[in-house]
């Protein structure tokens, strides 16, 4: 699951899969903004059927380990 999901992020914002790991924070190692941090929700929805998140809930999520947590308390795995 942490695979799949790391797979994910490296295409949405065009790295390499392997250098995603949990400490890999969105703004600072991705530079990720609001925009790009949307469209990886609806990916996240579309891959994984989680329901959408809201702002609030985008903005709590600073690395991968965070967003991987919030998957385990959202999603049956």
């Amino acid at each position: 699951m942490f695979e799949k999901l790391c797979k994910l992020i490296a295409e949405q914002f065009g790295v390499e899969s392997d250098s995603v790991t949990r400490d890999t924070a969105f703004v600072d190692d991705l530079g990720a903004d609001s925009v790009d941090l949307m469209d990886l929700s609806m990916a996240l929805e579309e891959e994984f059927g989680m329901e959408e998140m809201d702002s609030d809930e985008i903005e709590s999520i600073v690395t991968v380990g965070d967003l991987y947590k919030y998957m385990q308390e959202h999603l049956d795995i």
